[in-house]
C-alpha cells in the first residue's frame, strides 16, 4: 500500500464527495481511531498474505489497516454508494476484492475459496449476532476478531450464572470459543454511537457434540424463550409434554426442576439426545 490510514478529515470528505451520510438502517459507525484499527489487525493476528474477509467496510478504514499488515482482502460491502467510495479508496490495489452484496445472502465459504480465512470486521450492530452464526457455520474461518456492541459480545461469551447468558451463548460455544478481548471508546468512531463496543475474539472448533446443530439449536431456543420457567414447562409445547421431558432430563443426569439459564453446553447436548427420537 501507497497510502496510509484514513484520517476523520478523509473520511468526512469522502461522504461528502459521494453525496454519503451514515445508514442507521445498515447500522454504520465508521472506525476513525487509527490506534483502534491497528489493535484489531494485532488481535486477529494477520500478517503478510493471509486471507481476509471483511464485513461491511464502509468507506475502507479498517480495509487499510489490513492492507498495512500485508493481508489480502475480499470485502463485501451491501451499500452501492459505499462500494463507490471504497473503490476510489483502495483502486488500484490488486490485494483488496470488492463484493457488492449482502453477507447474509453471499457464500462467504466460496468468497474466501473455502479458506482458511479469517474474518475481521467491524460489524452493523443490528445484524452482528447472524453474520457471526452464519461464518462460524460455513467453516472457513480460522479466526474471527469482530467489534460489536458491548452487551452483544458479552452475550456472546457468557456462561451459566451470567444474567446475559442465553440461547446464542450455547450456540456460539458449540462452535467457538469467544473472548472478550478490548473496550472501545464511543470517540473510536463516527457518527458517535449511543452505544458502547467491544471487540471480541472468536476461535472456531469442529462440531464434536452428539447430537447435530438442527436438533441442539431449537431446543435450546425454545428452553430460553422462556427462560425463568423450569424446563419441564417451557419445552412442554415444542418437545411434548412435561412427562417426557421429566423423563429426558433424568436421562440427562439433569434435576427435574432444572432451568434454561443453568445448563451449560454440556448438558444441553445430553438433553437433546435425551429428546431425540430413537434411531
Amino acid at each position: 500500500m501507497t497510502r496510509g490510514l484514513l484520517t476523520p478529515g478523509d473520511i468526512r470528505r469522502l461522504l461528502d464527495d459521494h453525496g454519503l451520510a451514515p445508514s442507521r438502517a445498515f447500522g454504520q459507525n465508521f472506525v476513525i481511531d487509527g490506534n483502534t484499527l491497528r489493535k484489531v489487525v494485532r488481535d486477529a493476528g494477520v500478517g503478510p498474505g493471509d486471507l481476509v474477509c471483511e464485513i461491511g467496510p464502509g468507506v475502507g478504514s479498517l480495509t487499510l489497516a489490513l492492507r498495512a499488515a500485508g493481508a489480502r482482502v475480499v470485502a463485501v460491502e451491501i451499500d452501492a454508494g459505499m462500494v463507490r467510495a471504497l473503490e476510489e479508496v483502495v483502486g488500484g490495489d490488486g490485494g483488496v476484492r470488492v463484493v457488492h452484496g449482502d453477507a447474509l445472502a453471499v457464500d462467504l465459504a466460496g468468497l474466501v475459496g473455502g479458506g482458511p480465512a479469517a474474518l475481521v470486521a467491524n460489524l452493523p450492530y443490528n445484524v452482528a449476532t447472524p453474520l457471526v452464526m452464519a461464518a462460524l457455520a460455513c467453516g472457513a474461518f480460522r479466526r474471527l476478531v469482530v467489534m460489536v456492541q458491548r452487551e452483544v459480545g458479552r452475550r456472546w461469551a457468557a456462561s451459566p450464572g451470567d444474567p446475559l447468558y442465553a440461547a446464542v451463548s450455547v450456540k456460539i460455544r458449540a462452535q467457538a470459543e469467544a473472548r472478550l478481548l478490548a473496550a472501545v471508546s464511543r470517540t473510536a468512531f463516527y457518527p458517535v454511537p449511543n452505544v458502547d463496543s467491544v471487540t471480541v475474539g472468536l476461535d472456531p472448533r469442529p462440531w464434536d457434540l452428539p447430537i447435530e446443530r438442527d436438533a441442539l439449536f431449537p431446543l435450546v431456543e425454545a428452553g430460553f424463550a422462556q427462560r425463568r420457567k423450569r424446563l419441564r414447562n417451557a419445552l412442554a409445547v415444542s418437545h411434548g409434554p412435561a412427562p417426557v421431558v421429566e423423563a429426558a432430563l433424568a436421562q440427562a443426569g439433569l434435576p427435574v426442576g432444572a432451568r434454561a439459564e443453568e445448563l451449560g453446553l454440556d448438558e444441553w447436548a445430553r438433553l437433546a439426545v435425551a429428546l431425540s427420537p430413537d434411531p
